[in-house]
């Protein structure tokens, strides 16, 4: 049941990205997009409590309220008109395409971003034969890395590589699909010439790919050859790798926003509008 209302929500917002920018129900439609997509993620605490993971209980509660606040925005923009942002200001637009051409229409990027990176995302994550084939894939590659160096690592099973007795179980998580899936999404949402989106794509989805299978393969070679004792995994995965990854992705969203500073002026818009919404918001309930 929950993952239809998951494909209905990417289906609304696919739909929302594709209708012209001149009607003004592609508003309407995103917003139930981003209504309904609040529904799945309004889900994902139940079960984060029932493996006590409190912290991903806060961030799925967070992203629930966003995929709202988002939804409730759109609409507003249905009823009202578009949202632009330029130079820092919101301007409001009665439906009309004029003047829109050097001004960022944010919620619908934001629409447009999240879909693509769901479609690359969500595919992987719920069709077995695609789960399989990357997780398999990325496994068979982490293993012929090691071999290269004359690491004796075996593959134990089709998503598991053992050195030293000690095994790795190779999940989807550690394909970076979903850093992948972000990053497309974002650039995929950004009008820009296809030359400096090229340029972005390369300079992140394949290098995003080769440091996640540098992490792995440090994780295996750590964990088998228990570099930090007893907690080896746990320091090598949890605490290492994670930190690693923190710091690859700011200096790949450093060099991607350089090449598309249009991705800034996206996050600056949400951020604009967002406080701007939350202060009307606050407003109105204090003034209630």
């Amino acid at each position: 049941m929950i993952e239809n209302i998951l494909w209905l929500a990417v289906g609304l917002m696919v739909a929302s990205s594709i209708i012209p920018r001149t009607l003004r129900v592609r508003k309407l439609v995103g917003g139930i997009g981003w209504g309904t997509f609040s529904i799945h993620w309004g889900y994902q605490p139940l079960h984060y409590l029932e493996i006590q993971d409190y912290a991903n209980v806060l961030l799925t509660i967070v992203v629930t309220l966003f995929c709202l606040l988002v939804a409730y925005i759109m609409y507003r923009e249905y009823k009202n008109g578009p949202l632009y942002i330029k130079n820092r200001e919101v301007l409001h637009s009665k439906f009309s395409a004029q003047g829109e051409a050097d001004s960022l229409d944010i919620t619908s990027m934001l629409t447009s971003a999240t879909a693509l990176g769901a479609l690359v995302y969500f595919p992987f994550a719920n069709f077995t034969p695609l789960n399989t084939w990357i997780i398999g894939g990325v496994t068979s590659q982490i293993l012929w890395v090691l071999q290269y160096f004359d690491i004796p690592a075996y593959m134990k099973d089709w998503n598991m590589i053992t050195l030293n007795g000690y095994t790795v179980e190779i999940i989807l998580a550690c394909t970076a699909i979903e850093s992948i899936a972000l990053f497309m999404g974002l650039i995929g949402a950004v009008r820009a010439p296809f030359n400096r989106l090229a340029m972005a794509f390369i300079a992140s989805v394949p290098v995003i790919y080769i440091l996640n299978l540098i992490r792995d393969v440090f994780v295996v070679v750590a964990y088998g050859e228990q570099w930090f004792g007893a907690d080896s995994f746990i320091i090598a995965h949890n605490y290492i790798a994670k930190a690693g990854s923190g710091i690859a992705l700011f200096a790949i969203s450093y060099v991607v926003i350089r090449i598309l500073p249009e991705l800034f002026g996206m996050i600056d818009g949400l951020w604009i509008i967002f406080s701007q919404e939350l202060r009307s918001l606050l407003h109105r309930s204090g003034g209630d």
